[in-house]
């Protein structure tokens, strides 16, 4: 991505945040963060033609439109893909009951695009015959936002997933760790030792994956430890290091997403994991792979450039987002002489 526009969502009422390979929210909590991640789980399901039931199943219009309807009454986007060959608009308006799409745009070196739009209630872009529409979805079919906050002990961790359907790509919040790391074993053996020795580094104990299917093809995660023969699930593991674990899959994958969206991954995390973290992070962003994501860590932050940071502040109830830079930072860093 180039850069995201956005227009009357929760808390951002109009803000423009321009992408490099590594894009690190911070601010306090309120600030709208959080809100920014969300809107590309809201892109995703837009794209996918299931936003009236995500919009329902979060309390409805007043709570996606930037204060409720009673201060505004439309969603607008517009988002820029390499270079500004490819992109994507849209402009969302709420009606008696549902927000419908008064214009939708596959937009093509930055010309005014071509508009899609039937006054629907869901996105056609999946459904036009224009041509310039497989190429934008090429972009919104990585828009996956990450977040691995529920490790209980009825968490989607321990959930079986099935070694045929479920290995196509890592699900949001884990559900498939187990099928998908199968699949990595048996097809990418080499990148799953590195993803095993990632993951010994900050769990010592910790051996290998022990990876049974049961007769339909269902697999369970589970593992073994260095000391001894007993097979363990994931209820064994603390907090911190299965989260871990899902973070190095995800960002040692072999088949690396365009785009990685994630929100608070450093929760649970011990300090050396967290600097192993940084090093995925940067990793993937070496081999073109966007990361875009939001954190509360100072240890995170500490291991990137000013010019990687993105501030969000909320500013008369609005979110405003600013990236720093090592100029003005040494700047006002500066000791003041009389």
């Amino acid at each position: 991505m180039d850069y995201i526009e956005i227009k009357g969502y929760k808390s951002i009422k109009e803000q423009k945040v321009d992408f490099k390979d590594i894009n690190i929210l911070i601010g306090s909590n309120g600030s709208g963060k959080s809100n920014f991640i969300s809107f590309f789980e809201f892109l995703n399901r837009l794209y996918n033609r299931n936003l009236q039931e995500y919009i329902s199943l979060r309390g409805g219009e007043d709570k996606i439109l930037f204060e409720g309807k009673d201060v505004t009454d439309r969603i607008y986007f517009n988002v820029e893909f390499n270079g500004g060959v490819n992109g994507y608009s849209a402009t969302l308006k709420a009606g008696e009951e549902k927000l419908i799409f008064t214009d939708e745009r596959l937009i093509y070196n930055r010309d005014e695009g071509s508009d899609i739009s039937a006054y629907s209630t869901e996105a056609r872009i999946k459904t036009t015959d224009n041509f310039r529409a497989k190429y934008v979805i090429q972009y919104l079919n990585g828009f996956r936002k990450y977040h691995f906050h529920d490790t209980g002990a009825k968490s989607p961790f321990t959930l079986m997933s099935h070694i045929e359907n479920d290995i196509y790509f890592l699900y949001e919040k884990g559900e498939n760790l187990a099928a998908f790391l199968y699949n990595i074993q048996k097809e990418n053996p080499k990148v799953y030792l590195r993803i095993i020795s990632t993951i010994q580094s900050v769990a010592p104990y910790f051996s290998d994956f022990f990876f049974q299917p049961n007769k339909e093809n269902y697999i369970r995660l589970q593992w073994k430890d260095k000391f001894s023969n007993v097979i363990y699930g994931v209820n064994d593991l603390s907090d911190g290091t299965i989260r871990f674990i899902a973070l190095a899959t995800l960002f040692m994958q072999p088949e690396l997403p365009q785009t990685i969206i994630i929100d608070e991954p450093e929760l649970g995390l011990h300090p050396a994991a967290i600097s192993k973290l940084a090093g995925l992070i940067k990793s993937v962003a070496s081999k073109q792979c966007q990361v875009i994501l939001a954190t509360q860590s100072t240890d995170l932050i500490s291991h990137f450039e000013p010019e990687d940071i993105i501030t969000v502040d909320r500013i008369n109830g609005e979110s405003v987002f600013r990236r720093l830079d090592s100029e003005s930072l040494s700047s006002i860093s500066k000791p003041l002489h009389p």
